[in-house]
């Protein structure tokens, strides 16, 4: 189906009261529109169908043979008489433009129902009638349907009435679709006479039939209408660039089509000896179509550096309709056998239709001289429904045909209302300012196509392109959204940042404040069991240049303008409210030396800064100037390189009961995701456990992730395990490792074993096991992935002290 002004639709007969042939999609030229106005004026009687409708009638008759004629003729008659009087810029008698638009509505396939609605669709907002009194006449169903095209007074709304006005629209397609089909149709009229208005005003139509109008017939499925609309702006945007692509096309359809037309026999042949029954035709690219492939062809120049000149297979596709859906593949199977498949241009849309109910597989092959055609394969009722989408499911209050299942009553909207729709009726309502309403909703509509994203509990969600996890987050749930902390994707740890893609597996961890212990709803993962419930920390300023969508960027803004930000208060011990931990306090009388070097007594022994060693660490000495002792941990890589300049290795040993005056200075390093007042949280929870803040740095955050690096004062070795557990309770944090821990030696990074788990030294004798639940273990380390809380615990060696975090 075509909507091409001058093309008529294929397998439409002309009327016999036309001459020629007649227009498409409204089907009445301006003089053909002419003369019916002029009739209309001219009728003195009341016939059961006026002479003007008869071209309506005859398209309306084919889709539905058994409408009702008499109600069609009421509601001209009473559009006739409402506007009788009113002229169109143009000077044509104004009941010309709702003819024109229930033509175009007739020839998609639209009920009855609708059609007398886009007959009486600008009385209420030109004439005197009133909505009650449409209701009176034709019912509520009409008169909802007229209500939901009237336009709000500028009197009453000011420069905010377009932009209220398409709201009004949107709520009400929201309960009745053939709402945004009539606007759609109205638009079109519109836009074919548009060569009337000012030039100024042109524009602004063309550029809100752009950003908006094209959107939502693409969302509904109305392609035919769509193209045309395409095609007038781009004439009115961009008059040169349209005038060389059209002067291109018509070049090549007064030549000869050697390429796809000599193709298409042959595909037909092959299939008719295969046994498929199918029709085989040439579906020209219409003039946006084709100006989108040349711009990609001067992308990629060719060998010469020069712009590829446009070749014959860029002028159309082949289109095969087939009866049933495994015709499809059978299709398929024979293009591919026959001719060569391109990889990469298959896509199965049959399986997996659009967000817009469009179905059809999409294939391209090389023929034999190397052109590259597109061809197109779908069944009749496909077909029907990628041409005019939502208008070829039929009226959605009527009862099913035979056959059917019938939609539930409560349902009065098309498929794709759980989708786009949806999601536009949900962020409108939290927009009423007129301005952020119209950006949003532009925003909204800029991209062109949809994806879906699976979470790893099996739901499915649809985003619109170039969504990221922040927008996956809110589409989950607005606390949900606030309580994200990361996101995992196919398996890997990612930024909130993260585009995703058609396909991708998705998981948001959140904080586990909702009370949960496990993965939680539709691919929510909660924190790990143990740490600690705390508010939300909520969005960061930072989300808003990720969110994508409306749903997301309105929450987002809407938290933080109720949660000002507040300068993080960092605690150096508990808190005035809270009872003071226990302290570690260093035994009196036991010595001030904690290591003993056995070949040099009495020698300065210093614990080296670099890996903080700690008992029970396996510690090496090296002697250093003064005739000191340096005491490195197994396996720090400062220790070696003085092993390498020539210093021999000191065996060492910590003194039982030995510690230095000041405690054990010890260096944690605390790898998380970036929130707010990340810093006070972690600083709250060492000191929380008595123990001393010594220094601290955080490095710039790395697509979301952010380490915090803290040397503390331990009163007491077993201080490390508690504070190592403190830290990992802390919401957004995943890994907590002591820096410059050797591949071998030290409690440091330890491999990650099932909670309660006893962990064995990777190689040496067999060390006790430790239950890692224990809080008082010596040596503790614990490291919680991003997969699950795991820890491990060892005295020994840890393999892998650097490493990032796992996906």
């Amino acid at each position: 189906m075509t909507i091409e002004a001058g093309q008529p639709l294929a397998g439409q007969p002309t009327s016999a009261r036309q001459a020629g042939p007649r227009r498409p999609l409204g089907g009445l030229g301006r003089a053909a529109l002419g003369r019916a106005g002029r009739a209309a004026l001219l009728a003195t009687g009341r016939p059961p169908v006026p002479d003007a409708l008869e071209p309506l009638v005859q398209a309306h008759r084919r889709h539905h043979p058994q409408a009702d004629l008499g109600l069609l003729g009421r509601a001209y008659r009473l559009a006739e008489e409402s506007h009788r009087g009113q002229k169109r810029k143009s000077g044509e008698p104004y009941i010309t433009h709702p003819l024109a638009v229930t033509m175009i509505l007739a020839q998609l396939g639209a009920g009855t129902t609708t059609l007398v609605a886009s007959l009486l669709h600008d009385t209420v907002e030109d004439t005197e009638l009133t909505l009650d009194q449409v209701a009176e006449g034709f019912g509520p169903e009409v008169a909802y349907l007229v209500d939901g095209v009237t336009k709000l007074e500028k009197v009453d709304f000011g420069a905010a009435a377009e932009a209220e006005t398409f709201r009004k629209m949107l709520v009400a397609t929201g309960d009745d679709v053939r709402v945004m089909v009539i606007k759609l149709a109205d638009r079109l009229h519109n836009m074919r006479t548009i060569r009337h208005m000012k030039p100024a005003s042109q524009v602004r139509i063309a550029k809100v039939t752009r950003d908006v109008l094209i959107p939502l017939a693409e969302r509904l499925g109305i392609q035919v209408l769509k193209a045309e609309l395409e095609d007038i702006v781009f004439a009115t945007l961009h008059p040169e660039e349209h005038a060389r692509t059209r002067a291109l096309l018509a070049r090549h359809e007064d030549g000869p089509d050697t390429l796809l037309a000599p193709f298409a026999g042959a595909l037909g042949r092959q299939l008719a000896e295969a046994g498929v029954a199918a029709e085989v035709t040439v579906r020209p690219r219409h003039c946006v179509s084709l100006h989108r492939v040349l711009l990609k062809r001067d992308a990629a120049p060719g060998r010469d550096g020069r712009p590829q000149e446009p070749q014959p297979a860029d002028f159309g596709r082949l289109l095969v309709v087939v009866e049933e859906n495994a015709d499809c593949y059978a299709v398929l199977g024979e293009l591919h056998t026959c001719w060569t498949p391109l990889p990469g241009e298959f896509k199965d849309f049959v399986a997996a239709p659009k967000f817009n109910l469009y179905q059809s597989l999409h294939t391209a092959v090389a023929l034999a001289g190397g052109e590259v055609v597109e061809v197109l394969v779908r069944t009749r009722r496909m077909h029907e429904i990628a041409e005019t989408g939502v208008v070829a499911l039929g009226d959605p209050r009527q009862p099913a045909r035979g056959g059917e299942q019938a939609p539930d009553e409560l349902d009065r909207t098309d498929p794709a209302r759980p989708g786009w729709l949806s999601r536009l009726l949900e962020w409108q309502q939290e927009t009423p300012d007129p301005d952020a309403f119209w950006s949003a909703l532009t925003a909204d509509l800029a991209g062109d196509r949809e994806i879906t994203a699976v979470t790893e509990l099996g739901e499915t969600l649809q985003l619109r392109a170039g969504a990221t996890c922040v927008d996956a987050a809110y589409l989950l749930g607005e606390e949900t959204g606030h309580r994200c902390i990361g996101a995992r994707v196919n398996g890997r740890l990612v930024a909130l940042s993260t585009v995703l893609q058609d396909g991708d597996r998705v998981a948001i961890l959140t904080d586990g404040s909702d009370g949960s212990d496990g993965p939680g709803d539709a691919g929510r993962s909660a924190a790990p069991a143990g740490r600690r419930r705390s508010e939300p920390s909520g969005p960061a300023p930072e989300w808003l240049a990720h969110a994508r969508t409306p749903a997301a960027r309105i929450a987002i803004e809407r938290w933080l303008a109720d949660h000002p930000p507040r300068r993080p208060v960092v605690r150096t011990g508990p808190s005035p409210s809270q009872p003071a931990p226990p302290a570690h306090p260093v035994a009196a009388g036991r010595p001030a030396v904690p290591v003993t070097a056995a070949e040099r007594p009495g020698a300065p022994v210093r614990l080296a800064r670099c890996c903080t060693p700690v008992p029970p660490d396996e510690i090496v000495g090296y002697p250093i100037r003064g005739g000191a002792v340096a005491v490195h941990r197994a396996g720090c890589p400062a220790g070696e390189r003085m092993r390498a300049d020539g210093r021999g290795a000191l065996a060492v040993d910590w003194r039982p009961g030995g510690a230095p005056p000041a405690g054990y200075r010890a260096t944690l390093r605390a790898e998380a995701l970036n929130r707010p007042r990340l810093l006070a949280d972690l600083t709250a929870a060492i000191s929380g456990e008595g123990v001393g803040i010594v220094s601290a740095e955080v490095e710039p955050p790395q697509e979301l992730r952010v380490r915090h690096t803290y040397t503390v004062e331990l009163p007491d070795p077993a201080a490390l395990a508690a504070v190592l557990r403190a830290m990992l309770r802390v919401s957004g944090v995943y890994d907590v490792e002591r820096p410059h821990a050797p591949p071998g030696g030290g409690p440091g990074r330890a491999p990650a074993a099932p909670t309660g788990a006893a962990v064995r030294p990777a190689d040496g004798p067999a060390a006790p096991e430790v239950n890692a639940d224990d809080p008082s273990a010596p040596g503790v380390r614990t490291s919680w992935g991003i997969h699950g809380r795991t820890a491990a615990f060892s005295g020994q060696r840890s393999p892998s002290p650097n490493r990032g975090p796992e996906g």
